[in-house]
């Protein structure tokens, strides 16, 4: 990639600006982009990534929006989560791939500003989120008798959570801008020259969206769970189950089965998030710091690599609703199996018109019987699922 934007990984983030002030002083050795090998292959994984993470997140809601009757606060959390990660699917993604293939922005002005708003809103409306989800996880252990105002309270904090991800990406559209230079030749880029008068100014600007997007959620949930897992500590020692009643209902640490896989959930969620975007981030802070030692001691290829990784994000977490909870697969493999039914039913009505009754028979029959209409494509602990539900919802 070219000198003056070398950290073109940067630009292309959410979160940060391209450092492009040393334009008028290195005019004489500017090198304009090509679009590189690492490049090509940073476009296509991208897109791949798109792919997936678009097709397990639709599935996701479609799975929440097929089982109506359970409306947990839990189930609105991990909607808000998907959401919050397709933003970042059919924004951060598709900008970044069609902004490496161009090299150059070609947009405009208006399209620059209000894209680079969006992308950093994306990023923290996941952040955000995520620390809903563990606060929210904090107070379902450390005080599970106010379960009663989960519900109103995860409201407000949501709303706080996407109220804050709009305002603070608010500044992104002042700061950057469509910039044309014309030696060695025509070249227009969307980055942040010229809205900084000193350089600490934009370093200052980088630390506090690193603090708000990354640095701050991660304080928060390194505190909820750690408050969590000492009050786990205490309830082990003063285990003093007594009642078999007890004993089906709650793990061995006194806490309702349901919400300790709905914990452990959480804990993957914000795991992953920390895993993924941690070198990405440490990265930006050398550069920030030290850019000239960054310049000849990490390529470009690295760059890629690690924010490639941080994309991988929002492809994991529909994964892990899957995973660890069971009523998301039991709404795909319902929705799958009514799917098949209509098909089949369709089928035999064209291929003969004698088999009309019967078919619609049959189908008031899987219509009338709910626990055979699903253990057809389930297995038999599905079918013991649903013939004797648990007592414990997601909470």
């Amino acid at each position: 990639m070219y000198r003056l934007t070398t950290d073109h990984w940067l630009n292309t983030s959410c979160n940060c600006s391209s450092p492009l002030t040393n334009w008028s002083s290195e005019r004489d050795s500017l090198q304009l982009p090509t679009f590189t090998t690492a490049a090509k292959v940073r476009v296509i994984i991208t897109f791949i990534l798109c792919g997936v993470s678009a097709f397990c997140n639709l599935a996701v809601l479609w799975a929440a929006h097929s089982d109506g009757k359970r409306k947990s606060h839990v189930r609105v959390l991990i909607v808000n989560l998907t959401v919050a990660d397709l933003l970042v699917t059919f924004i951060v993604m598709p900008v970044d791939a069609v902004w490496n293939i161009t090299v150059q922005w070609l947009a405009g002005d208006f399209a620059c500003r209000l894209l680079m708003f969006l992308k950093l809103q994306a990023m923290y409306s996941c952040a955000f989120v995520t620390v809903v989800i563990s606060l929210d996880r904090q107070s379902a252990i450390l005080n599970p008798l106010d379960i009663n105002k989960a519900r109103k309270r995860n409201r407000v904090m949501l709303a706080v959570a996407w109220g804050m991800s709009v305002m603070l990406s608010v500044p992104q559209m002042f700061l950057f801008h469509s910039v044309t230079i014309t030696h060695p030749e025509a070249f227009t880029q969307c980055t942040t020259r010229g809205s900084f008068t000193v350089h600490w100014h934009e370093t200052a600007y980088n630390m506090f969206t690193f603090t708000c997007l990354f640095l701050l959620p991660l304080i928060i949930m390194i505190t909820c769970y750690n408050r969590i897992f000492c009050e786990i500590s205490k309830r082990l020692k003063r285990d003093n189950l007594s009642s078999s009643e007890v004993h089906l209902r709650c793990s061995k640490n006194n806490i309702p089965r349901a919400r300790m896989r709905t914990l452990k959930m959480s804990i993957v969620i914000v795991l992953s998030f920390i895993v993924c975007w941690t070198p990405y981030y440490l990265l930006g802070l050398w550069y920030w710091f030290f850019p000239d030692d960054l310049e000849g001691k990490v390529s470009h290829s690295l760059s890629h690599i690690l924010f490639i990784f941080g994309l991988v994000n929002a492809c994991v977490d529909p994964v892990i609703y899957g995973l660890f909870t069971i009523h998301f697969r039991k709404g795909i493999r319902r929705q799958y199996c009514n799917a098949t039914t209509a098909s089949d039913v369709d089928n035999n009505t064209v291929i003969s018109g004698s088999f009309t009754c019967g078919s619609l028979r049959t189908k008031r029959d899987v219509s009338s019987a709910s626990p055979e209409r699903f253990t057809l494509c389930g297995d038999s602990k599905a079918e013991k699922d649903l013939i004797q539900p648990s007592p414990e919802s997601f909470t």
